[in-house]
């Protein structure tokens, strides 16, 4: 199986050969204007105490961060959505790397702002065993400085797309978070941060597990 970073080279390859270029270059634009913002600098930071969660699974149970942290350290991926073909390459390669982290008697968590049903048809059609949460309105990716609102200028461009994030989300506000994967140590603090305003880069996975 093929890393996630050279997944991501063959899907940016598709990508340019099947999109107009004006569509290429708002993407683009959206990335610039975000990355100007830095997220990844003003977003929490390692070291830090990651918030208390309470958020609803693909079976509308709610899991607790205080819970999962009791069997060992734990591993959260914000994804932006089951629409986004960059979070269905990343939500798979962590299942691939699944046992490792296991091995490693750490828990992995994905977590998203689409509802429940979106996530449920995702973790069917990736055949993900980790649970998958959904942090309505953002609250929680807010929290911790990840959340972002899309661009005005983006939005016409998705819908196009047929994304659009009103139905995904179940809200008005066109808000998503970064991708972001974070390890967090038994006591809740952060271990290791990636945070990415270029929705096309992804967490190396080696070097995440290599820090558990």
């Amino acid at each position: 199986m093929k890393k996630l970073a050279e997944q991501i080279n063959t899907l940016n390859e598709g990508l340019a050969e099947q999109l107009p270029v004006e569509i290429l270059e708002i993407f683009g634009r959206s990335i610039a204007d975000l990355q100007a913002q830095k997220y990844k600098e003003n977003s929490i930071l390692v070291g830090q105490t990651f918030p208390e969660f309470r958020l609803p699974n693909t079976n509308n149970e709610d899991i607790a961060l205080k819970d999962i942290l009791k069997s060992g350290k734990v591993i959260i991926a914000f994804f932006r959505g089951s629409w986004c073909p960059y979070c269905n390459l990343e939500l798979k390669a962590l299942q691939e790397n699944l046992k490792a982290i296991t091995d490693r008697k750490a828990t992995l968590v994905a977590i998203s702002p689409q509802t429940i049903a979106h996530n449920v048809s995702m973790k069917t059609d990736c055949q993900l065993e980790y649970e998958l949460l959904t942090d309505k309105d953002n609250i929680l990716a807010k929290d911790i400085g990840i959340s972002f609102a899309l661009q005005e200028y983006v939005i016409p461009t998705y819908q196009g797309l047929g994304i659009d994030l009103s139905l995904y989300n179940g809200n008005s506000t066109n808000e998503l978070p970064m991708p972001a994967v974070f390890l967090l140590d038994t006591d809740g603090t952060i271990l290791y941060k990636f945070v990415e305003e270029n929705y096309m880069q992804r967490v190396d996975i080696e070097e995440l597990i290599g820090n558990l």
